[in-house]
């Protein structure tokens, strides 16, 4: 279906030849005038709506299809039907997402401060930025131009944010250095004590101080009810451009490199570094102290135990390389199919 304008705000019309510079692409001659104002899904465009096809088992919909204009990959290209234009694109879902981005652009700074507000002193407020209702920036605190802050959100004492952040409602954010364009959704809990302690012989957990703090590089994006611990003496380090999905939790110390994802439910142990793009798939664990090189994978519900090297994809618990995963579990299934038809010839000799 089609964006919900109650929900989300739309820029357009805006002409093709606009979206098609946003998305990198050539303009079909004689099209570059015609004007959009939105996006929507093959089965549900208009003709003033840009869909895309990624996969050929979408292809029965492009011929129904009345949208307007559609993104497609070279190979398909020739499926489009008459009337739709046809924008050639060799990453489909990219090109869509970047037409997508200006016709929905994402919720912006109003510039009002509600009258529930509170800053405390000290608190520097940058040009533009809306603080919503019960929104809390305390002393000392830093918020560069153009900042969002939502209902009922705190940011602690002495807290800095570059400019165009978001942070959404009910986020709690200590300890914590942002630089430009940071999103924390809903709920995220940034700079919270990590989960150090010492046990004495008598049992009794002591506290070490947790001294660290959590610095989120530019571009950022975390998920809701997402947690990340500030550090025990060095630095919890996320790196540009890296997305943390809702509910992943990153421990005391974990440094990330540049474009990491790490997907709903994963968790990292204190002190284990990521290198650069990184995946991490969800209800993957690691334990601490490891390094995953970078552009390594991380299969879903993994336990990684042991470094990865870089470009290694993992799997299983502990995580082993991926095709010894898969020969594994072949092995393991054949196994167990034996173990069943040994018992069925058994209990037929029995009887």
């Amino acid at each position: 279906m089609a964006a919900d304008s109650r929900f989300h705000a739309g820029a357009g019309p805006l002409p093709l030849a606009r979206l098609a510079e946003a998305a990198g692409l050539p303009v079909p001659e004689g099209t570059g005038a015609r004007l959009f104002t939105g996006v929507a899904t093959l089965q549900a465009a208009g003709d003033g709506d840009i869909a895309f096809l990624d996969a050929r088992r979408w292809l029965p919909a492009l011929r129904e299809s009345r949208a307007g204009a559609v993104v497609i990959g070279p190979d398909n290209a020739g499926a489009v039907p008459p009337g739709v234009i046809a924008l050639v694109s060799p990453n489909p879902v990219l090109a869509f997402a970047r037409m997508a981005s200006l016709l929905h652009p994402r919720q912006a700074s109003t510039g009002r401060r509600h009258p529930t507000a509170v800053v405390g002193e000290g608190a520097v407020i940058g040009e533009g930025c809306e603080l919503g209702p019960y929104a809390v920036v305390e002393a000392g605190a830093v918020l560069g131009p153009r900042c969002l802050v939502g209902p009922h959100a705190h940011i602690g004492p002495n807290c800095v944010f570059g400019a165009d952040c978001r942070i959404l409602s009910h986020v709690t954010v200590t300890h914590c250095i942002a630089g430009d364009r940071v999103t924390l959704n809903p709920g995220s809990r940034i700079g919270s004590e990590g989960f150090g302690f010492s046990t004495s012989l008598q049992g009794e957990h002591v506290t070490v101080p947790q001294l660290g703090r959590v610095i989120l590089e530019d571009g950022v994006e975390v998920g809701a009810n997402a947690c990340i611990d500030r550090g025990s003496g060095n630095d919890t380090v996320i790196g540009a451009g890296t997305r943390l999905d809702n509910l992943v939790m990153l421990g005391h110390n974990v440094r990330t490199g540049r474009g990491c994802v790490i997907v709903a439910q994963a968790g990292i142990s204190g002190s284990s570094t990521l290198g650069d793009y990184v995946v991490m798939a969800a209800q993957a664990g690691m334990t601490g102290h490891l390094h995953i090189g970078s552009k390594a994978r991380i299969g879903a519900q993994a336990g990684v135990i042991a470094d990865v090297p870089p470009g290694m994809d993992v799997l299983g618990s502990p995580a082993i390389p991926v095709r010894e995963a898969l020969r594994s579990f072949t092995a393991m299934r054949k196994l167990g199919q034996s173990k069943a038809v040994n018992r069925a010839a058994e209990e037929k000799t029995s009887n």
